[in-house]
């Protein structure tokens, strides 16, 4: 088998797990994966596709009540940033923006982690809310990551864990299926792609059903956890990626 469709799979087979478990990751997770061997363009629209398959498979495998009000400022501010961020894409250097965004989930979730006395965000409110769906939604644009800011911002509001899962995993199905849809427009998506899409799909759903199963069981102390130790291990991941290439560009 091709070393390049070997990484592809196995990308797609861990991302799909970490997404049925924990609501959101595909694409950070995934492009830990398959930064080192796809082209960025290629990455970005595979990591979106996954990481909407993901989205509406847990539709069927775990429903959560919805809260219109509480998640309607973040729909909405998504809908604002998608187009933002499909925009930035073809000038965005991915390196760097994989650096700063690493650097922040390495330096941030820890402490949030350890920080048990750290004090509930009771400010915003629904301004605060629809500011957050903008970041996502620039991120979901910028190739998938859609969920990373969102979550962030729920656990430091002390979301439930239930009521976390039902933001993100409506968030991420509306903003992912709005960016694959301006993706294919915009010619991000072409028909060459499609033959790594139909390896993606298959590889990370039964992971993804598995995951979502061990969710069900889990405390929502244990939900936190892991929800910002993947965080972490995502920041860690894009930092090794990223970091040897823009020190070679710099050395260069």
């Amino acid at each position: 088998m091709d070393i390049t469709i070997l990484i592809v799979i196995l990308g797609a087979v861990v991302a799909g797990f970490v997404q049925g478990l924990s609501g959101f990751a595909f694409g950070l997770v995934a492009m830990s994966f398959w930064a080192w061997a796809i082209d960025p363009r290629l990455a970005a629209a595979m990591a979106v596709f996954g990481g909407l398959t993901g989205q509406i498979v847990a539709v069927f495998t775990v429903r959560r009540r919805m809260d219109l009000k509480l998640l309607l400022p973040f729909i909405l501010g998504g809908l604002v940033g998608i187009p933002i961020g499909v925009g930035i894409l073809p000038h965005l250097n991915i390196q760097l923006f994989k650096a700063t965004l690493g650097t922040i989930l390495v330096v941030w979730c820890p402490i949030m982690l350890f920080a048990h006395r750290l004090r509930r965000i009771e400010a915003g409110g629904s301004l605060a809310n629809g500011i957050v769906g903008v970041l996502g939604g620039m991120m979901g644009g910028l190739g998938g990551f859609s969920g990373t800011i969102p979550t962030l911002w729920c656990t430091l509001k002390r979301f439930d864990k239930s009521e976390q899962r039902s933001v993100i995993q409506n968030f991420n199905l509306a903003v992912l299926f709005v960016t694959m849809l301006i993706y294919v427009s915009t010619g991000v998506v072409n028909a060459d792609m499609i033959p790594m899409f139909v390896i993606v799909g298959p590889a990370m759903l039964i992971p993804s059903l598995l995951g979502a199963r061990l969710y069900i069981g889990m405390s929502e102390t244990n939900f936190r956890k892991l929800v910002l130790g993947l965080l972490t291990a995502s920041g860690i991941a894009l930092l090794a990626s990223s970091l040897p290439k823009l020190i070679g560009d710099f050395s260069g």
